[in-house]
């Protein structure tokens, strides 16, 4: 009786094992087809544009030096003629959405004329933008620190010290210094007058079009191509790339008051003057 009886202990063992494999495989499933559904949801990448009502705000400028901090925003920088002298317009466009996490939020603030930008987005699955417009009386200098984002800027006669860790940077139609430094992005200065101008990027390509002769050019890359365009005129030019071709067109003496220095590590250079 014993042996007779041992098979079907086995098999009721082994049917209970087989359900209960099959259960978690229906949970899996179950789990599984959640989590795609949640990410189908999320794969429509959110976009600041989206937002058809943004957020205004004034704050107060103390001083004639504005500081920019943000983590994860595209910015657009505007000198403006405002009558409003010692404040600053801001104007904000999110759009976010988290599905397995703590709900998205932006805040802004100001504190001693340094002006604060978080987003907080964090989850399973979330996406998030935002893009902040910030109009700033002419005569101020602006420092921007930006973590995440393209940042932009013109109509500057001021000093303009702008880092991007992870986004293009791009100035027009300024006349201040500029210092220009992405980690992972392209440098662009288009049209401006201004008579220092340094730039570099770690990972991008760097075009500089300059509309008056300036006084120094320090440009760089660590892994990108180098283009200068110049107004006619007589340069002092230094170029190099470990690994990439160089090309200088414009005359080279070394009296010239105007300095120019172009050197990649992995990318062509192009000085050259402009429309060439």
């Amino acid at each position: 009786m014993a042996r007779s009886a041992f098979p079907r202990i086995r098999t009721r063992a082994l049917d209970a094992h087989a359900r209960a494999r099959s259960r978690a495989r229906i949970r899996v499933v179950a789990v599984t087809g959640v989590v795609v559904a949640l990410v189908a949801a999320a794969s429509a990448c959110a976009s600041a544009g989206d937002d058809k009502d943004p957020e205004h705000r004034s704050f107060d400028l103390r001083g004639r030096t504005l500081t920019v901090d943000s983590n994860e925003s595209g910015l657009d920088i505007v000198a403006t003629d405002s009558d409003k002298a010692g404040r600053i317009e801001v104007t904000r466009w999110f759009q976010g959405s988290v599905a397995l996490g703590k709900d998205p939020k932006v805040t802004w603030a100001m504190k001693d004329d340094r002006l604060k930008l978080r987003v907080k987005c964090s989850g399973v699955v979330a996406d998030c933008a935002a893009k902040h417009r910030i109009e700033v009386p002419r005569g101020v200098s602006v420092i921007v620190r930006n973590g995440d984002g393209k940042v932009t800027a013109r109509g500057f006669d001021q000093a303009l010290d702008i880092r991007s860790e992870d986004g293009s940077v791009t100035v027009q139609d300024s006349t201040g210094p500029l210092k220009l430094h992405t980690d992972d992005g392209s440098i662009r200065a288009l049209g401006v007058r201004s008579q220092q101008v340094r730039a570099h990027s770690e990972d991008g390509s760097v075009r500089l079009e300059l509309a008056a002769a300036p006084d120094l050019v320090e440009s760089s890359s660590d892994d990108g191509s180098l283009t200068i365009e110049l107004p006619r005129d007589t340069y002092r030019v230094t170029a190099d790339s470990d690994d990439g071709s160089v090309k200088v067109s414009v005359p080279r003496t070394e009296r010239s008051a105007h300095v120019v220095s172009a050197k990649t590590q992995d990318g062509s250079i192009r000085v050259r003057f402009a429309g060439e």
